[in-house]
């Protein structure tokens, strides 16, 4: 029953989230709430919430300060110059820049937090999108596959888990890996490629700097326009009648559906516009050149040190918040501005950290969690006993997405290793294949992280979800099919 159960509150939290008739801070206490009560242990609900929401506060900690932080460090003019190298680069070519999504996520990604990596990224390119009225859900699932994919490496977590749990050293798991990993990032930017072209086709390519519109329209004519107000300086987002011969943002005959997202994030009219354009206004008051060797050293430092794993992640993001607050803004005045100016999306955030400790606790505290791993592994045939490896693989883009990290290393993949031992599978043969699922997991519902680039995207969580989905799930099985070319799997 529990196992029933489990799936059920977790496809009904999926269902109205995607159909939006529930917000996604809600689905997450209340569909698990009433399900605890459901399976009789309503009286528990308050332990187990309790259980979550103590396993999730580091988290939400770091999240917290790591936003103040970047949020500074985006405020005093840090990532200025990543900027305008991804303008000069992506050329307002919504190809380019898809593609240049993809490969600003794939080096950030390389300090191993996902928060980090969405927050520079979002930062970054977020007034791009938005000018050139680009669907932003393009963005964030690009954004989350590449994360997903880097996320694999040794300090970003799985691998270490995994290593963990099997008692394996963290290389032997990983370096045999990189073949296939480094596939499935050329997937992820074959991918990008691909989104782009398709935006591009809806969008026509535009150029910002010398007003020229280039246009794939069915005759493939090309059209010039002038585009009042589009220069680097411009003001109130991508003017009227940028678009020509393929419809509008998302609304035209020839509109992906697929990167369609409510109006607000797909076509970047209205107020949110001028907002996103904030971050590159060069004039803004906050920017601090005399101190910029300063901030990129601390930002620097601060990236070792949590490579390096020195003190806690938390601790690390807390003293280098009030470091930059206390040296870019030493009034008092200026620096309750900037934790002001950042409070919506710590506020955001934090508390979507916390509503998912709910649904994390019940899952886990109820046993759900532990009933329906066992049902999935009591169901692998006899038969594929000696192929527990691809097994393995395939069972890890699916749960790794309905679960925690924790609990599919340390509860899951021991069992497969286990049965996998019983027909001549190495334990370590079964560790490389459960990192297959990451590109996926680092959608999923579980993951803090994502909640940072849905909400600083100004993207629905449920938009973003149908989207990704599809697309990560098929970057997990690339990587399943290269490590098997290769014969590390």
């Amino acid at each position: 029953m529990l196992t029933i159960l489990g799936f059920v509150m977790i496809a009904t939290f999926l269902v109205l989230i995607m159909m939006k008739k529930m917000s996604p801070m809600a689905a997450l206490v209340l569909i698990p709430a009433l399900f605890c009560i459901l399976v009789g242990q309503g009286a528990h609900l308050g332990d187990y919430v309790l259980k979550g929401i103590g396993d999730l506060a580091p988290t939400a900690a770091m999240l917290m300060f790591a936003i103040i932080y970047f949020g500074v460090m985006i405020d005093v003019g840090l990532f200025d110059p990543i900027v305008r190298g991804i303008l000069k680069f992506c050329k307002a070519d919504p190809v380019r820049v898809v593609v240049g999504t993809a490969l600003l996520a794939a080096i950030v990604s390389l300090d191993g937090d996902g928060s980090t990596t969405f927050m520079i990224t979002v930062s970054a390119l977020y007034p791009l999108y938005k000018r050139l009225k680009m669907s932003l859900v393009v963005m964030t699932g690009v954004a989350a596959t590449a994360n997903g994919v880097m996320n694999t490496l040794p300090w970003g977590g799985p691998t270490a888990r995994a290593a963990t749990a099997l008692k394996l050293d963290a290389g032997d798991i990983f370096v045999p890996m990189i073949p296939a990993l480094a596939v499935g990032l050329v997937a992820v930017f074959a991918l990008a490629y691909v989104l782009g072209r398709r935006e591009r086709k809806r969008l026509g390519v535009l150029t910002l700097g010398d007003t020229r519109v280039v246009t794939e329209a069915a005759d493939e004519e090309e059209t010039e326009r002038v585009l009042v107000g589009a220069g680097a300086g411009g003001k109130g987002g991508v003017p009227a009648g940028t678009q020509t011969g393929t419809g509008g943002a998302g609304t035209g005959s020839d509109a992906d559906p697929d990167a369609a997202t409510d109006s607000g994030a797909a076509t970047g009219s209205g107020d949110d516009a001028d907002d996103g354009l904030q971050t590159l206004d060069p004039q803004r008051a906050t920017l601090r050149p005399k101190l910029y060797w300063f901030n990129a050293a601390l930002t620097l430092a601060l990236l070792t040190l949590l490579i390096l794993q020195v003190m806690p992640i938390p601790v690390l993001f807390l003293i280098g918040a009030a470091l930059a607050l206390t040296v870019n803004f030493p009034q008092m005045k200026d620096q309750k501005a900037r934790v002001a100016a950042h409070a919506e999306n710590v506020l955001n955030v934090s508390g979507m950290v916390f509503a998912a400790a709910v649904f994390t606790g019940v899952l886990t505290g109820t046993g759900m969690v532990e009933h329906m791993a066992r049902w999935l592994v009591s169901g692998i045939p006899d038969a594929l006993g000696p192929h527990m490896g691809i097994v393995t693989g395939v069972l890890s883009i699916p749960l790794t997405y309905f679960m925690s990290n924790d609990g599919f290393y340390f509860g899951i993949v021991p069992i497969l290793a286990e049965a996998g031992a019983a027909h001549g599978v190495a334990p370590v043969e079964i560790a490389r294949a459960s990192l297959v699922g990451q590109a996926l997991h680092m959608s999923s519902p579980l993951v803090p992280a994502v909640y940072v680039l849905v909400g600083m995207a100004k993207v629905e969580f449920g938009d973003h979800t149908k989207f990704t989905v599809k697309w990560a799930a098929l970057t997990s099985l690339v990587v399943l099919c290269a490590g098997l070319l290769f014969g590390i799997i």
